[in-house]
């Protein structure tokens, strides 16, 4: 016993986190709105197969289901989706993942609804004009041949008709919003090769009794300045968000044209545009607003007095927050903190004072159990720093032997524009508990430090990134933190890019875990969907002109360089990763005689939204470390099988 704890080897150590009380009444939050004192927000269910229903709740009063039970709130515009629902004055309009039929319906009698569109094109982004006649929405159009056709669409909700057409001829569109008094339409635009972070447009398009009148005029962006989020002050001032300072700020377009930066920082008061719907910031009266401030990898809530540009800290418990929204002196976001779960929050602005509606998970840690993050900064190629979060083990009850340092897992997170953020997090609470070290790596290329971080990855996907993610487990080993002989990586989409190429081209790791990760640049800039499909023009290079240089990332041609065990969790109806890519380096593996296992979820797409496919991806991965760094573990996934012997 050390310290009234019992020893025991690193890894092995008993735990009550098991998969299955962290998926015991487990929620994936997003989207909050408010609207008449109600905060509304989609609820993601993974013990319901993953059906998303749209929920209301206020301080004092329960949260309460608003769609039917029969119905899954999901867009599957871009793929990734978001924009389900919106609600304004009583009325609720959303999509339903069943032939992709959008609703229209009353809150106070949910269960009677209006279609507006019964299938055939998918809808996203919706925003109801501020008289509730016109019901703007992102339309995606299956084309006979080639891509499909995004549009940027108006519903009449008096005359019920088909949707007139406002902005086409764009790759893509989002972010429609009106003016207070209806008279403007505003949206953002890009086309390949660029990403919505990469160089966006504005435009504005007046609106009249009929419809739109005349042509949109281009009121701000371009292809090397990416702008977020627009909309208007009370007052009618065109607010957005853009990073032409090299950071995303705030901008204001005054009454004589003028660009005004009310509050230059370096800062983020944007975030990466993977879904539609997001939400940063909102004015609260026409001289202050509210905002999500992003800075060193956390995010504070605060208020902007726009005359003087000073940001006033609410100082909520939180580092993450997005999905603002204010009505008066109230307020709802999506937060979460280094020691609390992701939540909905309402917020009375005034006061401060915050009320959680719904939490992620209602699972509490023992506080001597909890490992909490710890920034830091990482050197890695080029004289230039990187940045993660370090998790060490934690458990109220077990340490580990003097002698012996704990495993590392480190983590790749996907996009790979994205970023981790230090929410408290039980997938990674699982591996600390259990006597592992975790660092969660925030490689060159993640959003959230600047648009010139954000640049690194600049034709060097599978270099910067892996460089990063090795460097942290390197310098980690060598600071004594961690075992350097039972190091592992693991990520998921882009992340397991990243761990398959640390894998085969870097002698650092032990073993890995690729969930839906890429083997094959080139098959995959042939077979992914429209979103993505220039996106690796940008990260590593035209194709086919640079096929030399996909060959070279592609870990599926160096298979012969990896010599250490994998296992692999892959969706059969993945259309962004497809199923292909996983087989593929199975395969190769398999002919190599290296220890390999492949989990596959049929009926599961980008990313695992079933419990009973969470629980098997958490437990085999664990299982599978077990085998490879010879400790004891209590879970044995069923039907799961390790083949190879090296």
């Amino acid at each position: 016993m050390v310290s009234g704890k019992q020893v025991l080897p690193f890894g092995s150590w008993p735990t009550d986190l098991s998969a299955d009380r962290i998926l015991e009444g487990a929620l994936r939050l997003s989207s909050p709105q408010i609207d008449r004192g109600w905060i509304y927000w989609l609820e993601g269910r993974p013990a319901e197969g993953g059906r998303q229903a749209i929920v209301r709740a206020r301080p004092g009063q329960a949260p309460k289901d608003i769609t039917p039970p029969d119905q899954n709130v999901r867009t599957l515009v871009h793929e990734y989706g978001g924009g389900e629902f919106r609600v304004q004055a009583g009325k609720l309009v959303h999509a339903e993942v069943h032939e992709q039929r959008v609703w229209l319906r009353d809150v106070e009698t949910p269960e009677v609804g209006r279609l507006l569109s019964d299938g055939g094109s998918r809808y996203a982004d919706f925003m109801f004009s501020p008289d509730g006649r016109w019901l703007a929405a992102v339309q995606e159009t299956s084309a006979v041949a080639g891509e499909p056709e995004n549009s940027l669409v108006l519903f009449d909700l008096d005359a019920f008709s088909e949707p007139i057409v406002v902005a086409s001829g764009h790759d893509f569109v989002s972010f429609p919003c009106f003016s207070s008094d209806g008279g403007r339409l505003v949206y953002t635009a890009w086309n390949h090769p660029n990403m919505p972070w990469d160089g966006t447009r504005l435009f504005e398009q007046p609106i009249g009794p009929n419809g739109p009148i005349g042509r949109a005029m281009h009121r701000a962006g371009g292809d090397d300045e990416s702008l977020f989020q627009p909309g208007f002050s009370p007052d009618g001032i065109l607010t957005f968000v853009s990073d032409r300072s090299g950071w995303w700020n705030l901008v204001r377009i005054g009454a004589d044209g003028q660009f005004e930066c009310p509050c230059p920082v370096e800062a983020e008061f944007g975030k990466p545009q993977w879904v539609f719907g997001m939400s940063t910031w909102a004015y609260l009266d026409h001289q202050a607003m509210l905002c999500s401030v992003g800075s060193g990898g956390v995010d504070r809530v605060c208020r902007l007095d726009l005359a003087s540009g000073e940001l006033i800290d609410l100082e909520l418990p939180y580092v993450s927050a997005g999905g603002l929204a204010v009505e008066g002196e109230s307020a709802c976001l999506v937060a979460g903190g280094s020691d609390r779960p992701t939540a909905i929050c309402h917020v009375d602005v005034a006061t401060g004072t915050v009320v959680e509606l719904r939490r992620s998970f209602d699972l509490v840690l023992p506080e001597a159990g909890l490992s909490r993050p710890e920034a830091i900064e990482l050197e890695t190629a080029e004289g230039l720093s990187a940045h993660a979060f370090f998790y060490p083990p934690a458990n109220p009850d077990f340490t580990g032997p003097d002698d012996a340092l704990p495993p590392l897992l480190v983590k790749s997170h996907g996009g790979p524009t994205s970023a981790t953020v230090p929410v408290l997090n039980l997938s990674i609470q699982y591996w600390t508990s259990r006597g592992f070290a975790v660092v969660d790596v925030n490689y060159g290329g993640s959003s959230g430090y600047g648009r010139a971080y954000r640049e690194r990855l600049r034709e060097r996907w599978g270099i910067v990134d892996v460089e990063d993610c090795v460097n942290a487990a390197r310098q980690l080993a060598q600071a004594g933190r961690v075992d350097p002989e039972r190091l592992a990586i693991s990520g998921g989409s882009a992340g397991g890019y990243t761990t398959l190429c640390a894998l085969t081209f870097h002698d650092v790791f032990q073993a890995g875990a690729s969930h839906y990760g890429i083997g094959d640049l080139e098959a995959l800039a042939r077979d992914t969907h429209k979103f993505e499909s220039r996106y690796l023009e940008g990260l590593v290079g035209p194709y086919p002109e640079a096929a030399a240089r996909y060959r070279e990332r592609s870990p599926i041609h160096f298979t012969h360089r990896l010599g250490c065990p994998v296992i692999f969790f892959q969706g059969l109806e993945d259309k962004v990763v497809p199923p292909n890519q996983a087989e593929a380096m199975v395969e190769a593996l398999h002919k190599q005689g290296i220890r390999t296992a492949h989990v596959t979820f049929p009926g599961e797409q980008h990313g695992f939204r079933r419990a009973e496919n969470i629980r098997t991806a958490l437990e085999g991965e664990l299982y599978f470390y077990s085998q490879i760094f010879g400790f004891e573990t209590d879970v044995h996934p069923e039907g799961l099988e390790i083949v190879g012997s090296g």
